[in-house]
């Protein structure tokens, strides 16, 4: 078995390494593919921006409360629709600048900046207008008033010095690659690992001195290697290879909160646009079959590898309404009736609508097959059985990033996916129309007046009840229309090795609370 390159450094130190000098590695699925957070289009690059730059607000992962490192105080201004915000002092930049309160409105108006490509930056877009300085605080302004204003600013803060005050920020930039942020760590990408270097600071005291992350290739490799003391940590595990590490004395398991679920966006443009079709297809998947068949799960097992879903929220969410019940079982024989009564004919077992056979093209983002192996193929198969004839192909990471989730792939039929939220649980960005700049992320997109207006009334809300309720009704709408094909909340896994101590893993980010960490 050969080791990668980053595994067989480590491996030849790891005495050292575990014991001296404050030095661990570990390994991610990939290596980010940005340095910049403005450009984050992948979760890898989210938990390395956490290390590098400090958010302007964050859920706290052990109170649960919506906190900021950055921030002395925060004052809501004409109900809040504008919040006032003082920097701590004596926050450096890994270059020895002071972080100021320009900084804070040079990110907001660099976001905001047309020609800023920034994908991240499209879900602040509705709801930020803009920034002004005010002696030593930054005055930011939102579309509308909200009850809970800091919530929307989860956003990482750049420094305006590194690019001369320049709001059109391009990818290209060199920024990229060696960023300077105030996070604990000042990190630097190369070909095959980034390497990360404590930085002490007013609001950070980080307790390792390096780590250096590589990519794991091959997950049955990455496990070998962490039980052989070659990295410390493995950020994601794969379900089969679980049950090695949870029996070793000197690796644990920890679990790793995405907060994300799983779907199959429905075209409902084409030949998908009638809602009895889409429910048809929703009985036509089995889920626990396909959790058996891609995840090899023992249904004997007290913790499940995935929680089935009915509706856009996880299950531990407060927006997720129990009442509506998941899909988990087939039911071929109502499947049936929807489908007859939709005006589809069975034709030697192939569904006919309209005269033309319903073969449907379906995608998934390719990386997904790391961590539910084959669902793209189950998923086609479960399909076919169903009398539905079916062309599968992965689209690359890439792809999703750049055309999928920005509604320019019309071709498919079906588009398997994730959705991963942090601070704000806000799913406009996925249903609501594309209209007025809204529905950035509706990739086949939907349009539902119905749907835009619970949207809307949540957006409205003054209250948590309120917010809550208007959510409630749009999941029991969602689950009856199904734009998408809800499937699960899959259970995430990290490895990391007993001599690593105190990292508390937070959800979605991962590294937030990442100063506790040591050996």
């Amino acid at each position: 078995m050969r080791l990668p390159p980053i595994a067989l450094a480590t491996l030849l130190a790891s005495t050292a390494l575990l014991s001296a000098g404050g030095q661990i590695s570990y390994y991610e699925e990939s290596l980010p593919t940005t340095m910049n957070p403005l450009f984050a289009r992948t979760m890898v690059d989210r938990r390395t921006h956490e290390l590098i730059f400090d958010r302007l607000y964050y859920r706290s992962s052990i109170t649960g409360d919506v906190v900021s490192r950055v921030i002395a105080s925060a004052e809501n201004l004409d109900g809040g629709q504008k919040v006032r915000l003082t920097p701590k002092p004596g926050i450096k930049w890994h270059d020895g600048e002071e972080f100021t309160s320009e900084d804070i409105c040079f990110t907001v108006n660099a976001m905001l900046d047309p020609t800023t490509p920034s994908h991240t930056s499209k879900g602040f877009r509705e709801v930020l207008t803009g920034c002004t300085v005010d002696k030593k605080t930054a005055i930011i302004s939102f579309t509308k008033a909200f009850y809970n204003p800091t919530d929307r600013l989860s956003f990482s803060v750049l420094p305006e010095h590194a690019f001369a005050g320049n709001t059109s920020i391009q990818p290209d930039n060199e920024f990229s690659v060696r960023p300077t942020g105030t996070g604990p760590m000042k990190g630097s990408r190369g070909k095959r690992e980034v390497r990360f270097e404590a930085r002490a600071n007013a609001h950070h005291s980080p307790q390792l001195d390096v780590m250096s992350m590589g990519e794991g290739g091959d997950p049955l490799v990455q496990v070998r290697t962490i039980m052989n003391k070659g990295v410390s940590g493995l950020v994601s595990v794969a379900p089969p290879l679980r049950a090695e590490i949870a029996a070793t004395d000197d690796v644990y398991l920890k679990s790793y909160d995405l907060r994300s679920w799983w779907f199959v966006a429905v075209n409902t443009k084409g030949r998908l646009a009638d809602k009895k079709v889409r429910q048809a297809l929703n009985l036509t998947i089995d889920r626990e079959e396909l959790r058996r068949l891609t995840m090899g799960y023992d249904p004997d097992d007290i913790e499940q590898p995935s929680q089935f879903i009915s509706g856009p929220f996880v299950p531990s969410s407060p927006y997720y309404n129990r009442g509506v019940r998941p899909k988990t079982r087939s039911d071929l024989g109502k499947a049936r009736q929807l489908l007859t009564s939709a005006g589809a004919v069975d034709e030697g077992g192939t569904w006919v609508l309209n005269g033309e056979p319903m073969t449907l093209k379906i995608g998934m983002n390719a990386p997904l097959d790391l961590e539910a192996k084959d669902l793209l193929n189950q998923i086609g198969n479960q399909l076919q059985a169903g009398g539905f004839g079916r062309k599968v192909e992965k689209v690359s990471a890439d792809d999703w990033s750049r055309r999928a989730v920005t509604g320019q792939l019309p071709d498919y039929d079906l588009l398997i996916g994730k959705w991963s939220f942090g601070v704000v649980e806000d799913v406009a960005p996925m249903f609501h129309s594309r209209a007025g700049g809204r529905g950035a992320f509706n990739i086949f997109n939907y349009e539902n007046a119905d749907v835009d207006a619970l949207l809307m009334a949540h957006d409205a809300a003054t209250t948590d009840t309120e917010a809550q309720d208007a959510y409630y009704s749009l999941h029991e709408y969602l689950a009856d229309d199904l734009p998408y094909l809800f499937l699960w909340k899959l259970d995430t896994k990290s490895a990391w090795r007993k001599e690593v101590k105190n990292n508390t893993i937070s959800p979605f980010y991962y590294f937030t609370e990442f100063d506790t960490w040591g050996l």
